[in-house]
């Protein structure tokens, strides 16, 4: 795989540490060691790579802490069958204890801002189930945090990557979903280089385990493993709307779209909320030059 420096906007030496048995989880820690936490958490199918120009645009003043999920980025990519050794089991769950871990690694026990995109509002609401006094701040970026809206069917796309094998082949056999979130994931086309580094981690077959393993644990019900989770942390949620709270959201996501902003606006009243038309689901990369100078200035004027 190419070399982190080699990535457009990416100047960052990522750090390594098992964060299980045998499992390396790459993360960055950039900023000084005393300044304010921002906990910056991607989804599928991307890395931490997607928080790179709010990186550059904090870590003057505030230490950013950016893991990339195992499977995903540059992270270690193990196998789930029962003989895998190591072996790691996909799940929400097992991504809130990673969280959890990294943090104590890290000796971080203390207030952060949580800032999420995609799947990351699950696993940073779900740290928050047990931790919410110390997210003293939020940046809300096209995500949920909530069972899905009774009035938003799950797209057929997902249906078929979560409920069939066929799905599964398509995602790890084709590198349908990455390369595919790639492009239409995006109202401004991406440059080819930064389009392969969004794609560089997710190479073959077994490097693409973790795109299809969160498909497949879209929580719908009862039954599924991340259901009481996403239950839990939708029941929480109102109870951070004394905090500040920024939301950015391209409303051309045509999975978090309106239906999941409203779940947020409802539960986070007082948000600062920046909505754009003529942005889509990576709303960093369509709206990067709005956003990082309207976060950073929230973060300064919400001090905690």
């Amino acid at each position: 795989m190419t070399q982190p420096h080699a990535f457009p906007d990416y100047p960052f030496q990522p750090r390594r540490f098992d964060v299980r048995p045998g499992i390396a989880m790459s993360y960055l820690d950039e900023g000084p060691r005393d300044g304010e936490i921002v906990l910056m958490l991607h989804g599928n199918p991307s890395w931490s790579y997607y928080w790179r120009k709010l990186v550059l645009g904090l870590s003057d003043r505030y230490r950013c802490i950016v893991p990339d999920h195992i499977g995903m980025g540059l992270s270690d990519k193990p196998d789930d069958a029962p003989d895998a050794n190591p072996r790691y089991t996909y799940t929400l769950q097992s991504r809130i204890d990673d969280v959890e871990t990294l943090l104590q690694h890290l000796g971080i026990d203390g207030p952060v801002t949580l800032a999420v995109h995609d799947w990351g509002g699950g696993i940073g609401f779900g740290w928050g189930i047990k931790h919410s006094s110390r997210i003293r701040r939020l940046v809300v970026l096209n995500t949920g945090a909530f069972p899905l809206p009774a009035a938003k069917p799950l797209p057929k796309t997902l249906r078929f990557g979560r409920d069939s094998g066929l799905g599964t082949a398509v995602i790890r056999g084709l590198n349908g979903f990455a390369g595919v979130a790639a492009r239409v994931g995006v109202e401004r086309p991406m440059p080819a280089d930064v389009r392969r580094a969004y794609l560089a981690p997710y190479d073959n077959w077994n490097n693409r385990i973790a795109t299809s393993r969160f498909v497949q644990d879209i929580p719908l019900g009862e039954g599924d493993a991340a259901w009481s989770l996403v239950q839990a942390m939708g029941r929480k949620l109102p109870e951070y709307a004394d905090r500040p709270a920024f939301i950015g959201w391209g409303l051309r996501d045509f999975v978090f779209d309106h239906h999941f902003l409203k779940g947020f606006t409802d539960a986070l009243p007082q948000a600062q909320v920046h909505a754009f038309e003529d942005a889509n689901h990576y709303v960093l990369e369509d709206k990067a030059e709005v956003l990082v100078p309207a976060i950073r200035e929230f973060l300064d004027r919400h001090t905690i």
